[in-house]
């Protein structure tokens, strides 16, 4: 995971246990899978005897870092920003380790700027760096052309002041971040250096991207979210199953908590079974963010969505919320079924037939199945009993398709 470091970094490391940080602005309702690696990287960090800290941005959060930015930020609401943290807080609390040995610290940067005025910002901030000092940053450089406002020009000084801060009140002597975020961290350990004559360290990771170069996160429906209700765990679960083959490894050396030994197992069978490792990371990574029932659901839904041989009894062990999602992955006909003949739902109460008398061949063809048994009965009608959880019926049209019938 290791990208660039400042001099003296790893003579530093190799003297005892030392104390670094990463930020996160919250400037969206929920964590992503993209700030999952640096949770990361701060847990990897933790497990080799150092004492991790969580920087949550209420303070730069209203800035907006023009970092990877070709175009100024729309500036969110302060009331839109502190849902953000809090949630965003709650999910960081769930997923990293804040007890015990090397436990996480959670600090909030605001608290470093409530009480100053901006005579202040500008005499103890603003005079540590020139402004061809900061000009010369890529963050800054690259959006020199396209416009680029004060207030984000100010975010490199913000970061900056931030590892000031946190030298000196936590002790912090490493910050970490992508590699985008060079520049700032750097402008940090300058800080620390003119302000305070202490020494501090920058480390950072590759950008992460997939093999078809998208930027690691991001899929056709947008971002791979940590929160169940923005990207529910099945979905979580079909990410890592449909990932290209050719990234499988990567995302086992990032995410993986198993042993060495066992991740080259993995990385080694990637040749010649790569679905095999693709389920382990799955499974692994859909248990640690969302629970072990939550997997197991993902998992049963994805059984029977893709599995040919599920049986009816695998279908009926699912729970009301796995219909729930599989209401978004079939064709899905909220109706009145009960009462209703299979070839009147097939025909007139949905279109999964042109006609009566191609509903009539396909079940006489064996073709048509109600929760996963085979229909024979061209005049079967639809009965309460039937459906799952009082309101499911999961049919099946030859070998792949297949519809939800959700009785109203």
């Amino acid at each position: 995971m290791l990208f660039d470091m400042t001099p003296g970094a790893e003579e530093a490391l190799a003297n005892g246990s030392c104390k670094g940080y990463i930020g996160f602005d919250p400037t969206a309702p929920s964590l992503t899978i993209g700030n999952y690696v640096q949770m990361m990287l701060l847990t990897l960090w933790q497990r080799s005897g150092n004492d991790p800290v969580v920087l949550m941005g209420g303070a730069t959060g209203r800035i907006g870092d023009p970092s990877g930015k070709d175009k100024e930020r729309q500036l969110k609401s302060f009331d839109e920003l502190d849902n953000n943290l809090a949630h965003q807080v709650a999910q960081m609390k769930n997923l990293l380790d804040f007890e015990g040995k090397h436990a996480f610290t959670l600090v909030n940067n605001y608290d470093f700027y409530k009480d100053m005025n901006v005579l202040d910002f500008l005499r103890d901030v603003g005079k540590t760096l020139t402004v061809s000092y900061m000009t010369s940053k890529d963050s800054v450089k690259n959006r020199l052309e396209s416009g680029l406002s004060f207030t984000e020009f100010s975010y490199q000084l913000l970061q900056a002041y931030d590892f000031q801060c946190l030298y000196q009140d936590e002790g912090c002597t490493f910050q970490m971040g992508g590699s985008d975020q060079w520049g700032n961290i750097t402008s940090g350990t300058e800080f620390i250096r003119r302000n305070i004559q202490g020494k501090a360290y920058a480390i950072t990771t590759p950008l992460l991207t997939k093999a078809d170069g998208k930027k690691f996160g991001k899929s056709e429906k947008g971002n791979i979210w940590l929160d169940p209700s923005l990207t529910s765990p099945y979905e979580f679960y079909q990410f890592w199953l449909n990932a290209d083959d050719a990234d499988v490894e990567k995302f086992i050396k990032y995410f993986s908590l198993k042993s060495r030994a066992e991740m080259e197992a993995m990385i080694a069978e990637i040749d010649t079974n790569p679905n095999a490792a693709k389920r382990a990371i799955a499974e692994e990574l859909t248990v640690r963010i969302h629970g072990e029932q939550a997997y197991q659901g993902a998992k049963a839904v994805s059984e029977l969505l893709f599995n040919p041989k599920a049986s009816a009894e695998q279908l009926a062990s699912l729970s009301a919320d796995d219909f729930d999602i599989i209401s978004k992955e079939l064709k899905h006909y909220p109706i009145s079924a009960v009462g209703t003949s299979l070839v009147d739902l097939m025909t007139e109460s949905t279109d999964i037939s042109s006609s009566k008398s191609e509903a009539r061949r396909a079940i006489k063809a064996n073709s048509i199945s109600i929760n996963k048994v085979k229909v024979t009965d061209e005049g079967m009608v639809i009965a309460a009993d039937q459906l799952l959880h009082g309101k499911y019926l999961l049919l099946g049209s030859g070998k792949k398709k297949k519809f939800l019938i959700s009785h109203v």
